[in-house]
């Protein structure tokens, strides 16, 4: 459903070629907002902006690669120079997590990409788009996981980075509250295309997901994820700040 919550904003969201970002690209574009996507690959960028456009939405795709800092700036940069303007960033962009192991069997490489999508990108993201966000009183979204409350077995890497996320936007949000900015986590479960490869992978996988979810399904990226970054984004959560909400149909019910 169309509406008008983010009439005027801007928003740049990162890894918004598939999955979580589109779904939140799409739900943002559909309340008003000008939407860039800020992609590493432009050939799966360029068709969620498109597919937003073709909607009757405002979207760009700008290439965007998060563990350049360069890359960052960039983006941020354009978007500015563009719109006139940033209300709202949006850091969804994270390495594979990789096949499941134990922690002895972890690689460096593994553990290097996580690190540097979703920690240092996170600061970069802030960095970057914080003399903007002052101007505009706007807020900073950062996807993290129950896993970064809860633990993940098999997923040791990808637990300390959600983690990690998770205290720095607490730490943010304290820093960054006096002067007009909110910082907020959301803790999704949906639907993605990684998501139906696990399927494929482990048969079981959906139905134990299905099992242990309240309400008995897995979400969509663009109608359940996407409007409650809508919701954080708008005027609507103008007191809601250093808090993470878990979008997981009541998977997760230990905060």
């Amino acid at each position: 459903m169309n509406g008008n919550l983010l009439v005027g904003k801007v928003a740049i969201v990162t890894g918004a070629g598939g999955g979580v970002g589109q779904g939140i690209a799409v739900a943002m574009a559909r309340q008003g907002a000008s939407v860039v996507v800020a992609a590493r690959r432009t050939e799966t960028g360029e068709p969620a902006a498109a597919a937003i456009r073709d909607e009757g939405g405002e979207a760009v795709c700008l290439r965007c690669d998060v563990v350049s800092r360069a890359d960052v700036g960039a983006v941020v940069a354009a978007t500015v120079e563009r719109y006139g303007r940033l209300d709202c960033m949006v850091h969804n962009a994270l390495a594979s997590t990789g096949v499941p192991s134990e922690l002895q069997d972890l690689a460096d490489d593994g553990i290097d990409a996580m690190m540097s999508t979703a920690v240092r990108a996170t600061f970069s993201c802030a960095q970057a788009a914080y003399p903007h966000l002052l101007a505009s009183g706007g807020s900073y979204i950062i996807i993290s996981s129950a896993a970064g409350v809860e633990g993940s077995s098999y997923l040791p890497v990808y637990s300390v980075v959600k983690g990690a996320q998770r205290g720095f936007a607490k730490s943010l949000a304290r820093e960054w509250g006096p002067l007009g900015i909110r910082v907020n986590c959301i803790g999704p479960v949906a639907l993605t295309p990684a998501m139906e490869a696990m399927y494929v992978k482990n048969p079981v996988l959906e139905e134990r997901l299905v099992g242990r979810t309240p309400l008995g399904r897995v979400g969509r990226p663009d109608t359940d994820i996407g409007p409650v970054a809508v919701f954080l984004a708008s005027d609507l959560a103008q007191y809601v700040t250093g808090q993470t909400i878990m979008t997981d149909g009541g998977g997760f019910l230990g905060l």
